[in-house]
């Protein structure tokens, strides 16, 4: 039987090929397993949530950071080179420090909301059971009542105007929006979005937090395709994408030839 419920990094992989989907999420394979630079993000994601909930104090942040950081990279397959490790325990360092004057700067009075909030929420606009699963890093409210959802992602020196503005990037935000808003019945007027990127490389701004637009079209785009998929997978329906072979991991093994 389908599982019922489907995340927005399922939803992505459906969209670039609903074949690597079915091998991934129906079939159990191994895709992408991580690396260094996943490893860094989810544990730069840890100080961020335990810092956010009140678990973590500033003086603490270092080595809760490196603690999770190698437990991270304990799990991965390819062991990276100690000079890298050394170099991105120092990154860290000019990133969680900043997050926090960061959000007082764009939000200023503002009180934490939720952190790592837990999204199983049904898609109403089926004819069929199906519920959109996520995690929504941080949420916090401003003075004037409204709500801004945001979402950390770590990377290099930052993103350009493309990256910042691509569909499938900025849909999982919209859907996270129109669904923690259907969760808590808050009119979708009163809330925001925001990436919240952390850089590892930059040499200033470490941490910018930008908006990003979700408005009823916007909203109503992302639904369309996030419908589209699951009423395919509902169906059986997962033919290859040949478009998308060249950067796949199932390309040209036994799962999966063009």
């Amino acid at each position: 039987m389908t599982k019922q419920h489907i995340s927005y990094s399922e939803l992505k992989i459906f969209t670039e090929c609903p074949h690597k989907w079915h091998l991934q999420y129906e079939k159990g394979l191994s895709g992408f397993t991580g690396n260094i630079y996943t490893a860094f993000g989810t544990a730069i994601h840890a100080v961020c949530e335990q810092s956010a909930l009140g678990n973590l104090e500033p003086e603490d942040y270092a080595e809760y950071f490196d603690i999770a950081f190698l437990t991270e990279l304990k799990e991965l397959d390819e062991k990276p080179d100690n000079k890298m490790i050394v170099d991105m325990r120092k990154q860290s360092r000019d990133i969680f420090h900043k997050v926090f004057p960061a959000l007082q700067e764009l939000f200023p009075g503002y009180e934490v909301y939720s952190s790592e909030e837990d999204l199983y929420e049904p898609i109403s606009e089926l004819k069929f059971i199906r519920y959109l699963k996520g995690f929504i890093d941080l949420v916090v409210k401003t003075p004037d009542g409204k709500y801004h959802v945001i979402d950390w992602k770590s990377c290099s020196w930052g993103w350009d105007m493309k990256r910042k503005s691509e569909p499938m990037t900025t849909y999982q935000l919209t859907l996270y929006k129109k669904f923690f808003c259907e969760k808590h019945n808050i009119d979708p007027k009163e809330v925001e979005t925001y990436f919240g990127l952390l850089k590892r490389t930059a040499k200033t701004d470490n941490v910018e937090i930008f908006r990003v637009t979700s408005g009823p079209r916007k909203t109503e785009n992302a639904l369309k395709i996030l419908t589209n998929a699951c009423t395919l997978i509902n169906k059986g329906i997962k033919i290859k994408n040949r478009n998308s072979c060249a950067k796949c991991p199932f390309n040209n093994t036994e799962h999966c030839r063009r």
